[in-house]
């Protein structure tokens, strides 16, 4: 029951937030940060499992009827892979709320109340094993989202909030079209309705039928990711979001697209996945240096820490369809080294607009004297998001290329690249905006350096990365049974095609001795433990 409790505090708290700002001013920021830590509390009830290495592949799971006559459970389960993005959401909610503090102005209670309402939606995300219930935390996921934006925006909020909800309803719209499609096919094959994600594991889909099936799961998540080219929303999205909301959609929303392709996509349609691989790939190759290369173009401070994301997750999908140990063990670890790394930068650029009431690089500089504790603390979340060795996001971006290099050596370096396009944009950025001459900076004498709270929140998270880059494997030790339950369920699937008559009508999944199974049995080479 601890997975349901830790969901209703963040929905219950979000509602009580709303309500109680009505009768005491300020009060809904104590209610939201008291749900926030209650819910990690319950998570940390799960300590004993992270703290044995290579222990249980499910750590818990809870399951009540809500539909009996669709098949529909109210499924919660939890595993490795699920508590690390489960705690990598409640702490980039407390990061999100304390960097944001005093930062919002007007209508404070319904903002945290949607701020809440969106980690409830993404905590179901990460935890829910029936497809209409994932479903369903999907979008209570991403409409609360939607009104942080369109409300608490800056000055193109509504448009960036209707780009964004084009993208993510077409492409929710398309997984929804697939789920239903695959439970049909089930009760075909077994005449029983269900969207119970274990049993659905066991659906014989023809093949053809797959692959589609697979591209609608695909289509939605590469939308999240955001993989090129489904990520104009992305730019717009963060840059008109508040700070909160920037932190929130950076650090967590775009898991939710990765969580979603190792969870569901692979295991659900693995000869489909193999046969797509080689072009994910090439989409996260593209995405590395497309997105670095527009990250180094930009004028507006949080439209190129923006753009670096698309950047950084095309190495994640890069490295899961990789279909090894060591690059999707990679992949997971940017996932956390992302979120830290890249709230950290959006609540710097928050704490700039606050201080100089612009984002334009060309109107800052020479603030390195000026704001010394700020100037520092940014410097080494750039050069953390560059890759500097001894860091997280090193570690992640190095596994994800190594793990990469035996599956397509090509595609592998056109990534690598992106780590030079990192550097550049990383280190122009800082000399931009903390050295040489200013407008702003010598027009605004007064500008205050970070205060306690801002250092403490932002130092946790330095504090953070040095771990992950110092001591990663129990990071590792806790994805790993999902991860070799998901390359087991991939072999498994291959060796199955393998020894079927191959099929006489047209079919877009390679047959046997093509990409896939090349794919394949390279990921079977790769796939002791790390």
């Amino acid at each position: 029951m601890t997975l349901i409790a830790i969901i209703a505090v963040l929905f219950l708290g979000g509602a009580l937030a709303w309500l109680i700002e009505r009768s005491v001013e300020g009060a809904s920021r104590w209610v939201t940060l008291a749900s926030l830590l209650i819910s990690c509390v319950l998570l940390a009830s799960y300590w004993p499992q992270f703290s044995q290495a290579a222990g249980e592949a499910w750590w818990d799971s809870v399951q009540v009827p809500w539909i009996p006559r669709f098949g529909i459970s109210f499924f919660l389960a939890l595993d490795g892979l699920g508590f690390l993005l489960l705690a990598l959401t409640l702490a980039m909610g407390l990061f999100g709320l304390i960097a944001s503090w005093d930062q919002i102005r007007f209508r404070r209670g319904l903002f945290y109340c949607n701020y809440l309402w969106t980690l409830a939606g993404v905590a179901g995300v990460f935890t829910a094993m029936d497809l209409f219930l994932f479903f369903f935390f999907w979008e209570v996921m991403l409409i609360p989202m939607l009104f942080l934006i369109a409300v608490w925006g800056y000055e193109q909020r509504i448009f960036a909030a209707i780009k964004f909800f084009i993208f993510t309803q077409a492409s929710s719209l398309l997984m929804l079209a697939a789920i239903v499609a695959l439970v049909y096919i089930h009760y075909n094959a077994s005449g029983q309705v269900t969207f119970n994600y274990r049993e659905l594991m066991a659906s014989d889909i023809p093949a053809g039928m797959q692959y589609w099936l697979m591209l609608g799961f695909f289509i939605a998540f590469a939308v999240k990711l955001p993989a090129v080219p489904l990520h104009p929303w992305l730019p717009d999205a963060h840059t008109q979001a508040p700070t909160a909301g920037s932190i929130l959609l950076a650090a967590i929303l775009l898991k939710t697209g990765a969580y979603g392709l190792l969870r569901f996509t692979l295991p659900l349609f693995p000869e489909a996945s193999a046969a797509f691989a080689p072009l994910a790939m090439a989409i996260g190759a593209i995405s590395v240096v497309y997105g670095a290369i527009l990250a180094f173009a930009q004028q507006d401070m949080k439209r190129l820490v923006a753009y670096s994301s698309v950047s950084h997750m095309g190495f994640v999908l890069l490295g899961i369809y990789a279909l090894n140990t060591i690059a999707i063990q990679g992949a997971v670890m940017q996932m956390i080294a992302h979120g830290l790394s890249t709230a950290a930068l959006f609540a710097l650029v928050g704490a700039l607009q606050q201080r100089l009431h612009t984002r334009d690089m060309a109107q800052m500089g020479g603030l390195w004297g000026r704001v010394p504790k700020l100037a520092a603390i940014a410097l080494f979340f750039a050069v953390a998001s560059l890759g500097l060795p001894g860091l997280g996001n090193f570690i992640a971006e190095f596994l994800v290329l190594v793990g990469s290099f035996p599956v397509n050596r090509w595609l592998t370096v056109v990534a690598a690249l992106g780590l030079v396009g990192a550097a550049l944009y990383a280190l122009w950025m800082m000399q931009r905006v903390f050295f040489g001459e200013g407008k702003k900076a010598d027009e605004d004498s007064k500008v205050h350096d970070l205060n306690a709270r801002e250092a403490t929140a932002l130092l946790v998270l330095a504090v953070g990365l040095v771990f992950l880059g110092l001591r990663p494997q129990p990071v590792f030790d806790t994805a790993e049974p999902a991860v070799t339950y998901l390359l087991e369920q991939m072999e498994s699937a291959n060796s199955v095609a393998e020894s079927s008559p191959p099929d006489s009508g047209s079919n877009p999944v390679p047959a046997k001795g093509t990409t896939s199974t090349t794919v394949l049995n390279t990921a079977a080479s790769g796939s002791e433990n790390l």
